[in-house]
C-alpha cells in the first residue's frame, strides 16, 4: 500500500516527465522548421539584382513554393569562386564558357539556359568618338581608341568585363587594357562603373538591363548596340552536393526548375523598365 508521500512523488515525477517531453517536442519542431525554412543562397551576377529582376521575381517564387531565397550579387568571376567554395546553392551568371568549365570540374550538376539580353555601348550624348556611325562593336571601340576618348571598364573579371575584353580583340589594331590614360579600370560593379563613366564623360560597356534601370544617366545614352557579338546569355546551375555536401540540393533544384518552368519564364518575359523588356526567356530542359 502506497503512502501519501509516495503518491505525491509519483505525481510530481509524472508532471516533470510531461514538461520535459513538451519542451523536447517543441525544440524538435523548432529545429525542423528552421531547417525547412533555411533560404537557399544564389551566387549571382549583379545585373539581375541592379535591374530589379529579383525584387520582381522572388515574391512570385515564394508565393508559389513557400521557399525563400537570399541573393549574393557580385561579378560573375567572384560568383563562380564563391560557388566553388561552397558558399551557395545555386549559381546564376553570364559567362557561358566559364559556366561549362564550372560544371565540367564537378562544381555544378547541370547548366541550363535561362534568358538573354544584350550588351550596349553607352556614352555622352555628344558622342565625341562618333561611334553611332560604327557597323560593329569592334569598329566602335576602334573609334574610341583612335580618338583616345575616355573609356571606363569594370576591370573586375565579371561577365561584362570578360565580354568587353573579347570585343577589344575584334580589331587587331585596337589596344587593350594598358592603352593609356584614356582607359580607366574601375574595379567595381556595374552601377559604380556607370556612375564613374557619367562623371568622367566617358564611354562604357553595360548590359542593357542595368543601363535601363540606372538612375543617374544625365546626358549619357546608348550610342551603339545590335551587333550579334553583343548577345548576352544567362545560365543557371545548381551547385553539386558531391563537391559541396552541405548544399541544399532539394531547394536548389526546386528554384532552378521554377526559374526554367513555363511560369518562371513567362514572368521573366513580362518584366520591363521604361517600357522595354529587359530579359528574354530561353530556358532549355
Amino acid at each position: 500500500m502506497f503512502k501519501p508521500m509516495s503518491i505525491f512523488l509519483i505525481k510530481n515525477y509524472y508532471s516533470l516527465a510531461l514538461i520535459a517531453l513538451f519542451f523536447l517536442c517543441t525544440n524538435l519542431m523548432s529545429t525542423t522548421a528552421g531547417a525547412e525554412e533555411r533560404a537557399i543562397v544564389v551566387q549571382s551576377t549583379t545585373s539581375t539584382l541592379n535591374s530589379g529582376l529579383y525584387d520582381y521575381l522572388l515574391p512570385h517564387y515564394q508565393t508559389a513554393t513557400g521557399k525563400t531565397v537570399r541573393v549574393v550579387a557580385v561579378g560573375t568571376g567572384q560568383a563562380l569562386k564563391n560557388a566553388e567554395r561552397c558558399d551557395g546553392d545555386v549559381l546564376l551568371v553570364h559567362s557561358h564558357e566559364d559556366e561549362k568549365t564550372f560544371v565540367a570540374r564537378g562544381f555544378g550538376t547541370k547548366r541550363y539556359n535561362l534568358m538573354y539580353n544584350d550588351f550596349v555601348l553607352v556614352g555622352p550624348q555628344e558622342d565625341p568618338a562618333g561611334i553611332r556611325k560604327a557597323y560593329t562593336v569592334g569598329e566602335a571601340l576602334q573609334m574610341i581608341s583612335r580618338h583616345a576618348i575616355r573609356f571606363v571598364s569594370r576591370g573586375d573579371n565579371s561577365g561584362t568585363h570578360k565580354a568587353e575584353l573579347q570585343f577589344w580583340q575584334l580589331q587587331e589594331d585596337v589596344p587593350v587594357a594598358t592603352a593609356g590614360s584614356w582607359y580607366i579600370e574601375a574595379g567595381q560593379g556595374m552601377g559604380s562603373t556607370l556612375n564613374l563613366a557619367v562623371q568622367m564623360q566617358g564611354y562604357v560597356l553595360s548590359d542593357r538591363a542595368t543601363w535601363l534601370a540606372f538612375g543617374n544617366k544625365q546626358t549619357h545614352q546608348i550610342l551603339f548596340s545590335g551587333d550579334p557579338m553583343m548577345f548576352n546569355q544567362y545560365g543557371i546551375i545548381p551547385v553539386s552536393p558531391v563537391q559541396c555536401p552541405n548544399t541544399n540540393k532539394q531547394d536548389a533544384l526546386l528554384f532552378t526548375q521554377w526559374m526554367t518552368s513555363k511560369e518562371g519564364q513567362h514572368l521573366i518575359g513580362l518584366y520591363e523598365r521604361e517600357g522595354e523588356q529587359l530579359f528574354f526567356p530561353n530556358a532549355t530542359p
